[in-house]
């Protein structure tokens, strides 16, 4: 995690120090009132959320961490890697295939705008973990891995990425998910579309030879029928519009004549026409499930033909419901704040798949026509529509704008660990406390969309509501792609700071304790859980424990000792022998009079943010003297009140109310504290299991004689000035990112970039005299916690 932590970190500082603002060389419209290169950045976090398996370095999500991998971090699919289709878990090789390729295209023909951005490396890595995905899930012969993810268990399973096999292991038995082949044409020239495009951004010979190897495959099968596992989710229908439009694509890459001869052979002939007329199609939109219009569009590139221009705008025409006496009614609804809605499901996805290809044609075959003004202004209202120009002032793309919907369909974004999601974006959790705010922020998702007539209930509509509220990787692909032309038309500069650094929003491990039956009078039995919320990120810790403080001074004043103690475990949740098993021993000394009990779990992995009973483990324990020793009752000898971890707990009334949460009770994870408070006032941080934030720790004293401590006096040199700090370019008595980004693009001569004579002397702090992108990193290392104060203006 911190070699991941500071390479987003790095990334983000000489990002800033690259991107040059831009504006293009062409007349800025009213649109520009949007950072669309921000928007691209974002888009590009959106696809890095939707990674699979073991991550790679370049990933920027803090927040997410490998996923469908076992207990050894090896990925288990059949596949690994690629990108999950949704809110959910599945990888369909269709949606990656589709949505990659409509990347690729937005990149190859509007590749400088993304470099002048600063944003070229980062939109290459994110299309081509995709595309290896791709490439990867080639079988031969046009036949392909096609889906992978348990139909029987992924709708009805809502947890993280990180911890949904775990999940499936406590389920199914089993390491490994659900996987099909199918012998779809449609899946095969996707496929072959992409990779053939992948040879083109980056003349990657392998690509080109799975590229041609599945075109060939997918037109002799000429069957979409094969779906596999997609039924009920993927239902391909037509493939020729399919092999088209990869044709196209290796026609581009190969310049091989014969790829254009099929098409006019065997496509023109049987392209897709309208009901009961001879019209080629030119209804409905560019999807994953009809790449008609974008087939059409490429071949009227290729070959500048009158009638293939013609039917491109009469696509666009019929989008923008112009009424003219060739085109049929617009299929969906126009709504009164202009919004062309085809369908509820997803459709603001349609709308900006339609402005690609407007914006594409506007700056290619209708150029030179005379409406291709009035098209792109359309196409500009359908993009700007989502980030706000609507009567509701409500951005739907994620993480852009003042106001956007609450409620999300996604399952790893929402951080839940109790499998209740239907109260995600509520107001309340009801009486048991189901939780419902959302862990992260989802920056650059574009989710479904606002009903036919435009409107859009936040108090209503829900997470269930998926027509709305889902995001997919098909959504943003065209919405990607057209950004990079709205880019090229205004310019634009990513964020410097972007993306932030999430704190926890909630205490990522808990413990709730209550007194388990009536209180004794010579013992305390307790009833309790470790629970694991953990979600930045989401993750299981082996080594966990749990220790209850209590003071034994009323028991030794009335004459008994430590050895008249006991403390013994009673029921529990897991059976000796199981993960979650807890082992409570004790006493252990802590400090004088103060001893503690030790709840360890043989595998804590087993307490995990996937259910409502998984979430948590529920150990009881009693701490116990006898009733009489040597005859003599002990009654008065035991007193629970003066016990640390006993505060609280007295008025504790259900395990399931926040009444019960209990900080007094200490939580270590991975050998740190994570959760409540010593008796020496020593407070746990949720991730210091993950060995970003040093805790102290309290060694375990022998029973039988007190714990001494050690007094360590430290001198530090004092600050040459009062504003000095190693690290602190910016002089504002902090360091962050922004010192590291300042002092990036100071180094990188960007004359906006002002360091101060004191800000120079904070900047310069690897121990080398002189400012040097060192400097950089030795912040941001710092930052990442893998330096110390100490160590900054030393080498290291």
């Amino acid at each position: 995690m911190k070699s991941k932590k500071l390479a987003a970190m790095m990334s983000a500082a000489m990002l800033a120090a690259t991107a040059v603002p831009f504006t293009s060389a062409a007349p800025a419209s009213a649109a520009s009132k949007y950072n669309y290169a921000e928007a691209l950045q974002k888009s590009m976090f959106f696809y890095e959320v939707q990674q699979s398996g073991v991550l790679p370095e370049w990933n920027n999500v803090p927040w997410r961490a490998d996923s469908m991998v076992d207990e050894s971090g090896k990925d288990t699919d059949k596949v690994p890697g690629g990108w999950y289709d949704a809110g959910d878990h599945f990888k369909f090789t269709l949606t990656n295939a589709y949505s990659v390729s409509l990347l690729a295209w937005g990149y190859l023909e509007y590749e400088d705008a993304i470099k002048k951005a600063g944003l070229d490396e980062l939109y290459k890595n994110n299309m081509k973990f995709a595309m290896d995905y791709v490439l990867a899930c080639d079988l031969g012969g046009g036949e392909m891995v096609g889906t992978i993810g348990d139909s029987g268990m992924d709708h009805n399973t809502w947890c993280s990425a990180e911890v949904y096999l775990r999940k499936h292991h406590l389920k199914q038995g089993n390491w490994t998910r659900e996987y099909d082949t199918v012998k779809n044409s449609t899946v095969a020239a996707l496929s072959a579309a992409a990779l053939a495009q992948g040879y083109l951004i980056w003349k990657d010979e392998n690509y080109l030879k799975h590229a041609k190897d599945l075109f060939e495959g997918a037109d002799k099968i000429r069957s979409a029928k094969d779906i596999g596992n997609m039924s009920g989710m993927y239902n391909t229908s037509t493939w020729l519009d399919d092999c088209m439009y990869a044709a196209c694509w290796l026609y581009k890459a190969t310049g091989d004549q014969s790829y254009l001869d099929k098409i006019e052979k065997d496509y023109v002939p049987n392209f897709p026409q309208e009901n009961q007329s001879t019209d080629w199609k030119y209804t409905w939109g560019l999807a994953w499930d009809d790449t008609t219009q974008a087939a059409a569009l490429l071949y009227a590139q290729i070959t500048n033909k009158e009638e293939w221009i013609k039917h491109i705008d009469k696509h666009i025409r019929y989008w923008m419901a112009t009424g003219d006496s060739d085109l049929k009614p617009f299929e969906g609804n126009i709504t009164k704040d202009g919004l062309s809605h085809l369908t509820n499901w997803g459709c603001l996805r349609h709308a900006c798949n339609t402005a690609w290809l407007t914006k594409l044609a506007c700056d290619t075959v209708l150029k030179d026509g005379g409406n291709a003004d009035k098209y792109n202004k359309w196409a500009d209202s359908q993009v700007n529509y989502c980030f706000g120009d609507n009567a509701l002032k409500l951005s739907y793309v994620l993480g852009m704008g003042d106001k956007n919907p609450v409620a999300i369909h996604h399952r790893t974004a929402s951080g839940i660990h109790d499998d209740h999601w239907n109260e995600l974006g509520k107001a309340s959790g009801g009486a048991e406390g189901w939780q419902t705010e959302y862990a992260h922020t989802l920056y650059g998702a574009l989710i479904g969309g606002p009903k036919s007539d435009g409107s859009y209930d936040m108090s209503q509509i829900g997470v269930a509501n998926y027509e709305q509220t889902e995001v997919a990787v098909d959504y943003n692909a065209g919405y990607t792609a057209v950004l990079c032309a709205m880019l090229d038309e205004n310019g634009g500069t990513p964020l410097a700071d972007f993306p932030p650094q999430e704190e926890p929003k909630w205490a990522e491990w808990e413990v709730a304790a209550v007194i388990n039956g009536t209180p004794g009078t010579s013992y305390t039995e307790i009833k309790m859980w470790a629970m694991n919320h953990t979600a930045w990120p989401t993750r299981v810790q082996k080594d966990v424990e749990v220790r209850y403080y209590f003071d034994i001074s009323e028991v030794l004043e009335n004459g008994l000792t430590i050895d008249d103690v006991t403390v013994e475990g009673k029921s529990q949740q897991y059976s000796a022998g199981e993960q979650g098993y807890a082992t409570v021993t004790g006493p252990h000394l802590y400090k004088g009079n103060i001893y503690y009990a030790s709840i360890k779990f043989e595998d804590g992995r087993a307490i995990m943010p996937t259910g409502q009973s998984e979430h948590r483990d529920e150990v009881q324990f009693r701490i116990s003297i006898p009733d009489a020793v040597n005859g003599q009752s002990t009654k008065g000898a035991w007193d629970p009140s003066n016990d640390p971890s006993y505060k609280g707990i007295e008025d504790a009334t259900d395990l399931k109310k926040a009444d019960s949460i209990n900080e007094n009770f200490v939580m270590f994870a991975n050998g740190a504290q994570v959760w409540g408070v010593q008796p020496d006032g020593t407070k746990g941080d949720s991730r210091a299991d993950l060995g970003e934030i040093a805790v102290p720790q309290v060694s375990d004293g022998p029973v039988d004689k007190p714990e001494t401590t050690t007094t360590t006096t430290v001198t530090t040199e004092p600050e040459p000035t009062a504003s000095f700090r190693y690290g602190d370019a910016n002089c504002d008595k902090k360091v962050d990112v922004s010192d590291a980004v300042l002092l990036a693009r100071f180094l990188a001569e960007d004359k906006t970039a002002k360091v101060s004579t004191q800000g120079q002397k904070n900047a310069d702090c690897d121990g080398v005299t002189g400012l040097t992108s060192d400097d950089t990193t030795r912040i941001l290392m710092y930052i990442a916690k893998l330096v110390t104060e100490d160590q900054m203006g030393k080498k290291i």
